[in-house]
């Protein structure tokens, strides 16, 4: 017996795949923390006598309720750790726009590997800006009191985090992965 095979199979197209979207979520993830991250007030704390941010500087005296503040971005390093956090955010920005973009107009496999390209280049960027903060924090405060980094430093690691984590999801080819699907 002799069967018939059809000439029409049905093809299943998909060229939009859960690790796509989740790699969306991510991308938003960091978006969201670089915002927090660049305008939290705590970067470095010291036993609520001492606090640094990107943009300032605040001390109370022990004797004093009245904190003293003033702008930070005097020296280079700081500057330097701004504009690199601010590019990696701005890349990730972009990124994010432009997977959202392709997603909504369907030229979706064309922008994966530019997406992730974006996102490594932004977890580069906040990474060394990540590493030179606190070498150069150190080297420049006198340690007389306990220092910790604080929830806006942590913010801008889960940023990187999240961005790495997009770009290794926009890195993934599809069709080797069907079983998912």
């Amino acid at each position: 017996m002799a069967s018939s095979v059809s000439g029409t199979e049905e093809v299943r197209v998909s060229v939009l795949t859960p690790l796509k979207l989740v790699g969306l979520v991510c991308v938003f993830l960091a978006l969201c923390l670089d915002v927090g991250a660049v305008l939290s007030p705590a970067w470095v704390t010291a036993d609520d006598q001492y606090y640094l941010s990107l943009w300032m500087s605040c001390q109370k005296p022990v004797s004093s309720v009245n904190w003293s503040c003033d702008n930070k971005l005097t020296t280079d390093w700081q500057i330097a750790t701004l504009a690199l956090l601010l590019g990696g955010a701005a890349l990730t920005l972009l990124s994010f726009l432009v997977a959202l973009v392709s997603l909504c107009f369907g030229s979706r496999s064309r922008c994966y590997k530019p997406v992730a390209v974006m996102l490594f280049c932004a977890v580069v960027l906040q990474m060394c800006s990540l590493v030179l903060f606190p070498i150069k924090f150190i080297e420049m405060v006198r340690l007389t009191m306990y220092h910790e980094f604080n929830w806006g430093y942590g913010l801008a690691w889960g940023s990187t985090i999240f961005s790495f984590g997009g770009a290794i999801l926009y890195c993934l080819n599809p069709k080797n992965y069907e079983d998912y699907y």
